[in-house]
């Protein structure tokens, strides 16, 4: 199938849309607490009142905000009033920004803006309440990492650009714009790049495919080839070593005879990658689950093989797959986000049928932070549909007014008393991502005039500002804690297939 055809399949079917089902928690205030009462958990598929009978066409998930002009909770899906004017056909979701696509290839984005994320050219505004306009042009795609965002355009020589924070050289300019915040500190901070930038060492390739993960990015070339960069913590980018890639680097195991298609499946999870090759076979490498070694390279996941899979998403530690007429899920959870049912397993380590779905087509499929959606086709699925529950959800008076100023989701949730002081602390030492010298990230991001998809751009030079090159260091300064390296597996394809791989029906 050339490239053409299986945009244009994904495109038809896309269009036909379907039910939306969530399973996972609806307590977002209690999120990430050790201690979180289960009755907010939707540990089976369910519909949501308000979209029942609604056509959704695409769905994207993770920590970002809302859009709707001010920092309230609400429970139940909700029409954003200012993009009723667009016809939105992709979105991508970040650890605290939100970035929407409408069919005339305009991007526009939301929330916490203080690393540039939001592609807007300037970080003055570290909180946009409502969509603002990305200074793009001509967007195919857009999807987001944690303080980053990746655009795909159709622009010669720019198919793919990136915006936000550069930390682990996640932008792939071959850099992390490292910088000391003064001359007499030793305090390390990220110069934030707010306007969207062309990757230089991708401008003679098409982009077709493009996934994130909290710091890194897969994207796959027209000619089948792989590119992986960012934080290179757990193998997550799949060559062979923990290294930070400051730049794309092509992955070697995804070349010659072993290409990806034009209809492959990309997916990246926060320390995981994924994608199908020759034959369909879907590869992951990087933390694949809490126990056991890092695949540090590309793998084949046996248990998977000869499905036919057509979409997947990872979310922290669990990941959703679409293949043939069944929903498969498996990793870490605890809040009922693989969908087992109330009679079913917690976690799985390996890929399982979600059963109540069994015999319908899964559309597109969406996993965030203790939670997971999938579309099915309603066509062969109606009856199986009016057999699942319905949630309602709290109406919109009910909904909790945010902190004034804070929209990362991270830190809206208070500490008390001395564990207060400390965890506010430790947070302050590990974000070496916040300069102290606000006035410096915004020096130079506001110029005078507008340019898009990255031509042009004007840079300004920092005093102590450390300069990187090539693919980066192995250690750097201001990284998260260390992350527990296993050793490199060496098991053989038929060690996964034993456990019991969920059988087609």
């Amino acid at each position: 199938m050339s490239a053409a055809e299986a945009e244009q399949k994904a495109e038809e079917e896309a269009v036909k849309g379907g039910e939306l089902l969530f399973c996972g928690t609806t307590s977002w205030d209690a999120i990430g607490r050790r201690k979180v009462s289960p009755e907010g958990n939707l540990v089976s598929p369910t519909r949501l009142r308000p979209l029942v009978g609604v056509d959704i066409r695409f769905v994207a998930s993770g920590c970002g905000q809302l859009g709707h002009g001010d920092q309230i909770q609400r429970d139940r899906p909700t029409v954003v009033s200012e993009l009723s004017k667009y016809r939105i056909v992709r979105a991508g979701s970040g650890r605290s920004h939100t970035v929407v696509l409408t069919e005339d290839g305009i991007a526009l984005s939301f929330g916490w803006n203080k690393h540039g994320q939001l592609g807007t050219g300037s970080v003055k505004n570290e909180l946009e309440l409502s969509p603002v306009r990305c200074l793009v042009s001509e967007v195919t795609n857009a999807v987001c990492g944690a303080d980053f965002t990746v655009w795909l355009t159709t622009v010669e020589g720019a198919s793919i650009l990136t915006a936000g924070l550069p930390q682990y050289g996640q932008l792939g300019h071959g850099t992390d714009n490292e910088y000391n915040t003064k001359d007499s500190s030793v305090r390390l901070a990220y110069e934030a790049q707010p306007r969207p930038k062309a990757i230089a060492s991708l401008a003679g390739e098409k982009i077709v495919k493009i996934a994130c993960g909290a710091n890194h990015s897969v994207a796959v070339d027209s000619n089948g080839y792989v590119y992986t960069w960012g934080f290179g913590g757990y193998g997550r980018l799949g060559h062979r070593e923990q290294k930070d890639e400051w730049a794309p680097r092509r992955v070697d195991v995804f070349t010659k005879h072993n290409l990806v298609p034009p209809d492959a499946v990309v997916s990246a999870g926060s320390a995981n990658s994924a994608c199908t090759a020759g034959g369909g076979q879907l590869y992951m490498w990087g933390k694949i689950k809490n126990t056991g070694d890092d695949w540090m390279y590309p793998k084949p996941l046996m248990d998977l093989s000869g499905w036919n899979l057509h979409c997947m998403d990872s979310g922290s530690m669990h990941h959703f797959v679409g293949a043939d007429s069944s929903c498969i899920s498996w990793g870490h959870a605890q809040s009922g986000e693989l969908g087992y049912g109330p009679n079913g397993q917690k976690s799985s380590a390996v890929p399982k049928k979600v059963e109540i779905l069994d015999g319908m087509h899964v559309i597109s499929v969406a996993c965030g932070l203790a939670h997971s959606m999938v579309i099915v086709d309603r066509t062969n699925g109606a009856d199986q549909l009016d057999q699942l529950d319905v949630y309602d959800g709290k109406a919109f008076g009910e909904g909790i007014e945010e902190p004034n100023g804070n929209a990362r989701v991270a830190k809206t949730t208070a500490k008390r008393g001395a564990a207060k002081t400390s965890e506010n602390s430790k947070r302050k030492a590990k974000d070496s991502s916040e300069s102290e010298d606000e006035q410096d990230s915004e020096d130079g991001s506001d110029d005078s005039e507008e340019q898009v998809n990255g031509r042009a751009e004007k840079k300004k030079p920092r005093g102590g500002k450390a300069s990187g090159s090539g693919r980066g260091r192995g250690r750097g300064r201001g990284r998260p804690p260390v992350e527990k390296k296993g050793s490199e597996s060496a098991q053989g394809r038929g060690k996964l297939a034993k456990r019991g791989r969920p059988k087609k029906s």
